[in-house]
């Protein structure tokens, strides 16, 4: 699984804060029904609402991970349009095409 260089310096210097935080997460999956693939397209959309780059690229590549397909992907991220704006869903599409054309390479 891919972590950003920033975030293993975290649990480097912080491993019981990362790993209190992952077990969160982790009671918040299980907290309803939502399948995994699910989970991470509204986390992508709550991400691009948040503008949050990383957070776009993480839940885009997991999405993927647990069966999203690219076209679930960019449409989430369409979807952000009329919420956010048009500018701030280009950017969000521009780091979700990133994380496609990654996967795309491989």
């Amino acid at each position: 699984m891919y972590l950003p260089e920033v975030f293993k310096q975290f649990i480097e210097h912080h491993g019981e804060i990362a790993g209190k935080f992952k077990e969160v997460g982790e009671l918040c999956s299980k907290a309803g029904n939502l399948e995994t693939k699910i989970q991470h397209l509204v986390q992508l959309g709550i991400s691009i609402g948040a503008g949050s780059m990383g957070g776009v690229k993480s839940h885009a590549r997991r999405a993927l991970e647990a069966g999203a397909s690219q076209d679930d992907l960019l449409q989430a991220t369409l979807l952000s349009a009329t919420v956010i704006g048009f500018p701030a869903m280009i950017a969000a599409y521009g780091w979700v095409e990133e994380v496609i054309s990654h996967i795309d390479a491989k």
